[in-house]
This record gives C-alpha cells, sequence and structure tokens, in this order.
C-alpha cells in the first residue's frame, strides 16, 4: 500500500490527488493532466505516472489490466472482482485491519467498464 507523497514536484501534486482522479475515471495522463495538473515534465511524473496509473491494487499487486479484465469476464461486484484477483482484499500492514482503499476505484472500473 503506498503511503501520501508528492508525484508532481513543479505543480505539487500528491499521490492520492491522482488516486482520486482515477477513482473518479481517469485512466491516462493526458486524463490526471486534466483532472490533477500534474505537469508530465518533472521527474516524480516521468518516474511515477505509469506505473500508479496500471496499479489498482498494492497491497496485493493487482494491475488495471486485470481488474478491467475480471470485469469483462462478468466480475461485476466489487467482491466478484476480489475473488478473481485479489483486489481490495489486503491487510493494513501498520493496523492489521482490512485495508479496502482501492474499493472506490475498483468500483469506478465496474461503473465504466475500463
Amino acid at each position: 500500500m503506498a503511503k501520501n507523497k508528492v508525484i508532481c514536484n513543479k505543480n505539487d501534486v500528491d499521490y492520492l490527488t491522482i488516486r482520486k482522479a482515477m477513482t473518479s475515471g481517469a485512466r491516462t495522463i493526458d486524463e490526471l493532466v486534466e483532472l490533477t495538473g500534474v505537469c508530465t515534465e518533472c521527474e516524480g511524473c516521468k518516474r511515477e505516472l505509469e506505473a500508479i496509473l496500471s496499479s489498482v491494487c498494492g497491497c496485493k499487486k493487482v494491475s488495471l489490466e486485470a481488474v478491467v479484465n475480471a470485469v469483462k469476464n462478468g466480475a461485476d461486484t466489487v467482491e466478484k472482482v476480489g475473488e478473481v484477483t485479489g483486489a481490495g482484499t489486503g491487510v493494513d500492514e501498520v493496523t492489521g485491519e482490512p485495508c479496502g482503499k482501492c474499493k472506490g476505484l475498483i468500483q469506478n472500473i465496474i461503473d465504466q467498464g475500463r
């Protein structure tokens, strides 16, 4: 699970802002630029944006592609996506409690089909 940190140093855009944009439907760098103001030019953007966009669940290391494929193959609830991919079923490393931070993004992927 990722901790919050500044990704775009030029425009001071942090990880959580990027993940919230993804939960709102952003799936491309252009969409992130529009929704968050990331510059795509600074070292943080160049180094990290693609990896953030391609990941859904950090706890279980589940990719966006895996979740989209699960949805295309009939997983139509967050729970069903979790059964197929493991996404949304992780445990917070600090508290030992169920994490589930990615469940909003999973629901958005189900809703949008992408």
